[in-house]
């Protein structure tokens, strides 16, 4: 077929158009394809319609199909929804091009100015996949034909902006080149606001690798995200290997080699990266401040150990300004717009303003929501200027997008519509759950600007300054009616104030009693002192209640810490104050208890006794006694009290040691404890900011820390927490993880938890009702059965749910299984490496685009069996291939971003932590310095620090659920690296294993039956309290 520029010079610009990889050239470009044609660009949709005309050959049909299909949506109208709109985007980012280029399908006059004049940024952007059908049906692999060709989905930020940009061109949208927005004339009254929301110092690097797209550069497979947070073995030998300490690290592989990672700022100092430590954010990331050739190796060596040195000699990309491609930024506030749309009339004139993009919702980078909800606020900004095209009234707009922008936030691949090639405009294509009258036209009248009149002023814009004295002051007395009905009816108990009436220790237990009846009869109280009585209350609070001590016994009994025991009865009221009044005990799962704070107390002190039980045995050299144990029934006293067991004096019990005015006093620090600011460990009370890992002084959350016994005054993260020179490091190479314990149930003895296998190998030691046990031999049959956990439930039993398989294991289990028995070995990483070549090597090289077939594993995947297994050869079915090793990729991408939303989150709730503790001391100075003051201002104030003291409960119930979550991703991290070690062993002839190969496949079977058991706990957990919830919900509507 004759080239198509042989008869019309128009078509050689067209396809230097459609090539062209600088901003430059694609400007020159257009402008010689319009010249030739005789329009003038900017011409709205009548010049999109022109240059189809008159470009009719194949090549250009392709595209222009695909832009009619968009353009043909009836929201659009045929390009005359917003004919007599004019429309104003300020930025060529990649969502102020989308939102151009709807605007101009509307049929909207659309100026777009640019103040840069290239686009250089070659970061990276993951995509969900409704982007990439949005994308592709825009032309987008006519414009760039490696799009989404690799095993994870993604596109570098340049290539984003130079296909969007010739998108919006063709469409007629008129650009402006090194323009900069100033401002509106007259400037406005009111702009948008801004709020913060604050975490943890973070600091992310970025570094952008030369990406000679070789055959070794194609065979590194892609890093889909890892995190400390579920992964430590990785970044333990990260730091031993490099020294580098770093939080999470991913590498895209696109136009360059993107890695981008959170590095520790001590780490960064230690490495000579930063020169000095500042308090400022600011100056600490300056320029003056960081050293470039120290961030260079930074950088470098961590890529190079992310991909084991396979990608050779990492040369720097270079940026806009001719300089190595690697920066360091902070990212510890993430900015959120309070609106995204505001009105301003002048001499009946109005103007709607609108944000999108960063400005609108800052992204949390390893979420990869920056350009998905960016596209969706694009979407809904453009159906906003639809609306308003239409004659809607101003306040409706406004009130529908701000109904929209509510739902922005909690997007998500997952909770949105599944059939992403129905997205359009339309917001009810897109959002299941979408009530556009969420916010109500009065509540944005604040919006509407009239710069001739004085704005309106809501209530709500008071600050909490101006709170009524009524509503505080009813907060003490709401605590103290509480208290007097749940100890009413108890004898010698009367609770007639929140200080003295607590000193005998009588209330407190017939407290703890009526919200757990079963640990102790009220007659067995007789003869107990009151010191007795108080300590065993805190403890029993703690240990079965979930209920942190904030005050020692000695305090309440003295009454010399009146403050401290209003805070403490505050958390029994916050936490069941919704509980209904009733005689039988509180279930551990209930939705009033803390029962993730209860959970994650009984994991540490499992973990605790766990650790000083190996430590005794190797001082001892008793391994022996381990095996013996585990042939008998043991006769050890169970850790935490029993009902019915005489109690011992506080004083034996380290959990009962606090010594008289302790919580007054940080055990490390030595300084000055608030009552806002008591972190209660161990029997000792710390600041939030001194209990911190003594290696890499990062914050320690309730489960995540552990003690050496050498230097017992130090606490210590699990990844730097110093481990016995006789411990063998386990197949991960990281500290193992603890012991879960099972939530007790009613016939369980409280504190009582079901033992489990040790981590080191040791067979299980049973409890004081366990039978006596024996070692069993399992077959390989069996033991591939266990490690996929095909273990048949009892028929007459409906278990709990156990978590789904993450796909990942599901695609490599389907693989291992169909072609182990066939002649073909068990799929190794090379294998995944050499899909991976494939992809990068053979992207779409004809014009017209093919469409991936969108495979269902779940209901396709006995049908791989069947095929796998008639040919033998996986090659013989490529596209199975592409789509079980993209699944592998998303599921593992899955796991980080919700690790990644996790860690953000748990930053976030220690910054408000901080306030809280901040306002906390000020009300407590105030309280304990101002004796003079009337009495109704200090009933205002102990009204206002029990609202602080109740927000940090919430917070560190949630805190403690995270935490929960942060268990189940790394037991499910550890449950599949051991799965995979233990198939490999299975895998191996019998007759070729050593006694060492049989040693190790025993052990690591018994680490997998470990995890299960400890998953099972988590999963029993929950399921109690999806039970007690449902209970709790039909009480309430009988």
């Amino acid at each position: 077929m004759a080239s198509p520029t042989s008869t019309n010079p128009a078509h050689a610009h067209f396809e230097s158009f459609l090539q062209a990889q600088l901003c430059q050239d694609v400007l020159s470009s257009f402008q010689e394809l319009c010249g030739a044609l005789g329009l003038e660009p900017g011409g709205g949709l009548p010049q999109y319609h022109k240059i189809k005309d008159q470009l009719n050959y194949w090549s250009a049909k392709s595209l222009w199909t695909k832009l009619d299909k968009r353009a043909s949506q009836p929201v659009y109208q045929q390009g005359r929804a917003c004919t007599n709109t004019k429309c104003l985007v300020v930025g060529a980012g990649p969502c102020g091009l989308r939102a151009a280029v709807e605007l101009a399908l509307l049929g909207a006059r659309v100026v777009l100015v640019e103040k840069r004049t290239k686009f250089s940024r070659h970061n990276v952007l993951h995509l969900w996949p409704f982007t990439i059908h949005d994308l592709r049906a825009l032309g987008a692999k006519k414009f760039y034909g490696r799009f989404c060709t690799g095993t994870l989905d993604h596109i570098s930020i340049r290539q984003l902006q130079l296909l969007l940009l010739k998108v919006a061109l063709l469409l007629g949208v008129e650009i402006h080149w090194g323009v900069t927005f100033t401002g509106l004339q007259p400037p406005p009254r009111k702009g948008f606001k801004v709020r913060e929301m604050r975490g943890k110092l973070a600091i992310g690097i970025t570094a952008n690798f030369v990406n000679g797209r070789t055959v070794e550069e194609t065979q590194v497979p892609e890093i889909s995200g890892v995190a400390r947070i579920y992964n430590q073995s990785f970044f333990q030998s990260l730091l031993k290997a490099t020294g580098i300490d770093l939080e999470n690290i991913v590498y895209y592989k696109d136009d360059t080699h993107y890695f981008v990672m959170t590095a520790k700022k001590q780490c960064l100092l230690r490495l000579g990266v930063l020169r000095q430590d500042w308090p400022d954010t600011d100056r600490l990331l300056g320029n003056a401040n960081i050293v470039p050739e120290a961030l260079q190796r930074f950088a470098r060596a961590a890529a190079d150990f992310a991909t084991h040195g396979k990608l050779g000699k990492l040369e720097f990309a270079q940026d806009a300004h001719g300089q190595p491609d690697v920066s360091a930024f902070d990212f510890t506030s993430m900015m959120r717009a309070e609106s995204s749309a505001r009105v301003q009339e002048k001499h009946g004139a109005r103007l709607l303003l609108g944000l999108v993009g960063d400005c609108l919702v800052e992204p949390f980078w390893p979420l990869g929501t920056g350009v998905a909800r960016g596209f969706l606020a694009a979407f809904d900004a453009a159906w906003m200027v639809k609306r308003w095209a239409e004659g809607a009234e101003c306040l409706e707009v406004l009130a529908e997008r701000e109904s929209l922008y509510q739902l922005l936030s909690q997007t998500s691949p997952e909770n949105m519509h599944r059939n992403v090639a129905q997205y359009g405009l339309d917001p009810a294509t897109r959002y299941p759950n979408l009530n556009l009258r969420a916010v109500t036209p009065n509540q944005v009248r604040d919006l509407y600007d009239v710069l001739a009149k004085e704005p309106v002023q809501r209530n709500g814009d008071k600050t909490d300054a101006g709170m009524p004295t009524t509503g505080s002051a009813g907060t003490q007395e709401e605590l103290l009616r509480w208290c007097q009905e749940q100890t009413a009816g108890y004898p010698g108990v009367h609770v007639t104030d929140l200080s003295s009436s607590w000193a005998d220790g009588l209330a407190l237990c017939a407290l703890v009693h009526r919200l757990q009846p079963g640990l102790l009869e009220p007659s067995e109280l007789q003869g107990l002192e009151a010191l007795e009585a108080t300590a065993w209350a805190i403890k029993m609070a703690e240990h079965e209640l979930g209920i942190t001590p904030v005050v020692s016994a000695q305090a309440v009994v003295a009454g010399s810490d009146p403050l401290g025991l209003i805070a403490y009865l505050s958390h029994f009221h916050s936490a069941f104050k919704s509980t209904p009044h009733r005689p039988s005990p509180v279930s551990q799962a209930s939705p009033g208890t803390s029962s993730a704070i209860l959970f994650l107390g009984k994991l540490q002190r499992t973990l605790q006794r766990s650790r000083a039980k190996e430590n005794a045995e190797d001082v001892g050299g008793k391994k022996l006694r381990l095996e013996m144990e585990a042939e008998t029934p043991s006769t050890e006293a169970p850790p935490d009290s029993e009902p019915g067991v005489p109690l011992t004096p506080p004083s034996q019990h380290h959990e009962g040691s606090m010594q008289a005015g302790a919580e007054d006093l940080c055990a490390l620090c030595g300084e000055h404890l608030y009552v806002l600011e008591r972190v209660y460990v161990d029997g000792h009370f710390f600041h939030r900011s001194c209990f911190r890992c003594h290696t890499c002084e990062a914050t320690l959350w309730p489960g995540g820390y552990g003690q050496h016994p050498g230097d017992g005054h130090f606490f210590y993260c699990l990844q730097h927490l110093p481990q016995p020179d006789h411990e063998e490091e386990g197949s991960d190479g990281g500290p193992e993880s603890p012991e879960l314990p099972t939530p007790s149930e009613n016939s369980m003895p409280p504190g009582l938890s079901t033992p489990t296998a040790s981590q080191e190998g040791a067979s299980p030691v049973p409890g004081l009702s366990q039978p006596s046990r024996r070692r069993i031999r399992l077959s390989s049959l069996e033991r591939q059965r266990l490690s996929s956990l095909n273990i048949a439930p009892d028929s007459e039993m409906e278990p709990p749910p156990k978590p789904p398989r993450s796909c990942s294991a599901l695609a490599r289990q389907a693989l291992e299984s169909s072609f182990v028995g066939w002649g073909v070995p068990v799929q190794s990483p090379q294998v995944l490496v050499a899909m991976e070549k494939e992809e990068e090597e053979c992207p779409s090289s004809s014009e017209e685009e093919v469409e991936e077939e969108d495979v269902s594993l779940d209901s396709d995947v006995e049908a791989l069996l069947t095929l796998a297994k008639t040919s033998g050869n996986m090659n013989n079915y490529p596209t199975w291939r592409r789509t079980l090793l993209r699944r592998v990729k998303e599921e593992q991408m899955k796991r980080f971003r919700k690790a990644q939303a996790i860690q953000r989150r748990l930053h976030e709730i220690e910054a408000a932590l901080r306030e809280l503790e901040a306002e906390g001391v000020k009300l407590e100075l105030a309280l304990r310095r101002q004796s003079s003051s009337p009495e109704e201002q200090k009933v205002l104030w102990v009204g206002q620090l029990l609202q602080l003291v109740e927000k940090k409960n919430s917070l560190v119930a949630e805190e403690a659920e995270l935490m929960i979550t942060v268990q189940d991703l790394n037991l499910e991290e550890k449950q599949w690296q051991l799965d995979q070690e233990l198939r490999s062993y299975m895998n191996r002839e019998e007759t070729l294993k050593t006694a060492a190969d049989r040693q190790a496949e025993d052990q690591v079977l018994r680490k997998l039956v470990d995890v299960i058991n400890q998953r099972d706990a988590l999963i029993r957990l929950q399921e109690d309290r999806r039970l007690s919830e449902l209970a709790l919900g039909t009480g309430a509507q009988g």
